[in-house]
Formats: structure tokens, C-alpha cells, sequence
């Protein structure tokens, strides 16, 4: 029985691949590739020299059982995508789902993918969290996000440029202007930057900065007073904080006066 291992591949610069990722490229019998001519460019760079064949979401049906047996016969295959970690937005659900199905052993290798540093480096709670990955190019894209308007986790989105403003006004309709969001491009590529703010803000800026590179949106959770869904009584305990304070301040200045 041969090994499916799930390999990382950098999201820009190279210096993020793992010294385990090569090795693993190194000693397949089989690469499998989303694109072969971007992960040839990959392997010559790292002077690899290894078979590889074409597995991409438009093939996988197709050839996903006739790996599966190869697997099971024994041979030891690298799964990559043109950049990140396969099955994250990528294709490699369905070969994994088989091959676990098929009593192949899968293992995945930690490694680059464009979604944590965006998330991390945001400023937004990414304790608890939501990846939401593409939205739905046409149909369905409001609908999604009404669904997540009351969602308390921070949201994470990808986006290509052409799309970005159209997202970032949808979200501004839904979720408020006032929403604090992140967005990230190019993340470790040379012109990587990280644009903060509130929804209006970043909003406004893409529309004056034409959008370039692959984008990874990160949105704050709806706050628990503003939540739909949210106890009755939570708007009301907010507002009532100020109140309850005077009261306070007022008892301790009698306390005060009557020393």
C-alpha cells in the first residue's frame, strides 16, 4: 500500500517551502499537479526531476479511481497545487476522501497557505474564526452573505482583483459600513500590503487603487449587541451601563461627603 502525501506549496516566495516538502517531492513516485508547467517551474527550480501528471478540478472525476488503485498498489504520490495547501480552495478533497476511503494512508504536511498570515497580521480576533474561501461568482453571493450576517466569528474571504470592490460593497450593504475589515494581497510576494479598516474606508480605497493580485478578505464577527439572533436583553444591558455607572459614582460621592 502506497502513501498520498498532501504537500504545501510557497504562495509566493519560495523560501517558504518546508525542508520536508522537498524531501517528499524528492522520493515520489508521482507528482500530481493542478498545473503541470507551474509546478515543473517549481521542481527545476529546486533542481527536482520527478514523473507528474495533470490533476485539476477539471479531470479529477475522471482519474481520481485509477490513482487510488495506483496507490494501492504500492506507489508513493505528492499532491500540490499551483500555490498554497491542496483541498484549501484548491483541488484534493475528492482524491483525499478516496484514497482514506480506499484504505490508502493520507498524510498532510503543514506548510504555506494564504489565509493564516492574512488573518494573523488583520488586528481582528482570530482566536475563533470562519473561512468562507470564494463566494459564489454570481448566484447565491448575497444570499451567503446574508447568511453570515450575524456571524460572531471573524469572517475570511479569498477574492480575485476583478471581483474585490464588487465583494467589499456587498459586504458593506450587509454586514454595515461600519464593519472593521483587513484586506490582504499578494501575501509573501514583494508588493504584499495590508490595507485596515472599516468597511467604507477600505471600500474607498480600492475604489481610487485599482486592485491587483489574489486577495484574502478578513472581516469581523457581528458584535453579540448588534447580533439578529441576539438575547433581548443585550442591547438593553449595553445601554444601560452608563446609567448604572452614575449611579455608582453618585453613591460613592455620598459615601464620600458623609466621612
Amino acid at each position: 500500500m502506497g502513501t498520498l502525501y498532501v504537500v504545501p506549496t510557497p504562495v509566493g516566495n519560495l523560501e517558504d517551502i518546508t525542508a520536508r516538502a522537498l524531501r517528499i517531492l524528492r522520493e515520489a513516485d508521482l507528482v500530481l499537479a493542478e498545473d503541470t508547467r507551474t509546478s515543473g517551474n517549481l521542481l527545476r527550480h529546486f533542481d527536482i526531476q520527478r514523473p507528474m501528471l495533470s490533476f485539476h478540478k477539471f479531470n479529477e472525476h475522471q482519474v481520481v479511481t485509477s490513482l487510488v488503485r495506483r496507490l494501492q498498489g504500492g506507489e508513493q504520490m505528492a499532491l500540490v497545487s499551483d500555490a498554497g495547501t491542496p483541498g484549501i480552495s484548491d483541488p484534493g478533497f475528492l482524491l483525499v476522501r478516496e484514497a482514506i476511503r480506499g484504505g490508502v494512508e493520507v498524510i498532510t504536511l503543514p506548510g504555506a497557505t494564504a489565509f493564516v498570515p492574512a488573518l494573523v497580521s488583520s488586528g481582528l480576533p482570530c482566536d475563533k474564526f470562519c473561512f468562507e474561501g470564494f463566494l459564489p461568482q454570481k448566484k447565491g453571493r448575497q444570499t451567503r452573505l446574508e447568511e453570515l450576517k450575524n456571524e460572531p466569528r471573524t469572517l475570511i474571504f479569498y477574492e480575485s482583483p476583478h471581483r474585490v470592490v464588487k465583494a467589499l460593497e456587498q459586504m458593506a450593504e450587509v454586514f454595515g459600513p461600519e464593519r472593521p475589515v483587513s484586506v490582504t494581497r499578494e501575501i509573501s510576494k514583494v508588493h504584499e500590503e495590508s490595507i485596515r479598516g472599516t468597511m467604507e474606508e477600505v471600500l474607498a480605497h480600492f475604489r481610487d487603487e485599482e486592485p491587483r493580485g489574489e486577495f484574502v478578505i478578513v472581516v469581523g464577527g457581528c458584535p453579540e449587541p448588534f447580533r439578529e439572533d441576539a438575547p433581548a436583553n443585550s442591547a438593553k444591558a449595553s445601554q444601560s451601563v452608563e446609567p448604572r455607572l452614575s449611579k455608582y459614582q453618585r453613591k460613592q460621592l455620598e459615601k464620600e461627603n458623609n466621612l
